[in-house]
């Protein structure tokens, strides 16, 4: 007989990764997209590269397709706040996003000012699986703008995957 695997028990084993809480933002012709992603890691120290998971559904990932570059920010532990504005994406006013505000980076991506670290990639590969596109992104641009401890998404209270 095949095995059969519990959806409850997948989905309880696959949460027990570890995964940082960040936000990510892109800008193409339609303006500035955003969201908050936890699916991230560098994949090379030379040259600097990182893959995200970007859901194939949101305007944060239409604006990556289009502009083939993103930023990364660190959100810092006491900045639950920042993650939960971008859940449901971005939105512009004046040079704010969310409420937050932002510069324009290499790429011309929106670089928020507010968390403690951030860098900005470009688009140098992509794998299209499943809901979420893994971009591959090249370090072009980097800041820490200070020292705090980054918030994990255990420690939010949240719970994204599995």
């Amino acid at each position: 007989m095949p095995f059969r695997m519990d959806p409850q028990a997948k989905k309880k084993a696959l949460r027990q990764i570890t995964y940082g809480l960040y936000v990510a933002t892109s800008r193409d012709e339609n303006g500035c997209a955003g969201g908050t992603i936890n699916w991230l890691s560098q994949s090379s120290f030379a040259p600097p590269l990182v893959m995200a998971g970007i859901q194939r559904d949101s305007s944060l990932h239409q604006a990556i397709v289009a502009s083939r570059a993103f930023v990364i920010h660190i959100v810092g532990r006491s900045q639950k706040d920042l993650a939960t504005s971008f859940f449901k994406g971005a939105t512009l006013n004046g040079d704010t996003l969310n409420g937050f505000r932002f510069e324009s980076g290499v790429t011309g991506a929106p670089v928020l000012v507010d968390p403690p670290a951030w860098f900005e990639c470009r688009v140098v590969d992509e794998v299209r699986r499943g809901d979420h596109t893994i971009f591959v992104g090249e370090v072009v641009g980097a800041g820490v703008r200070r020292d705090e401890e980054p918030l994990t998404l255990r420690e939010a209270g949240f719970a994204y995957g599995g």
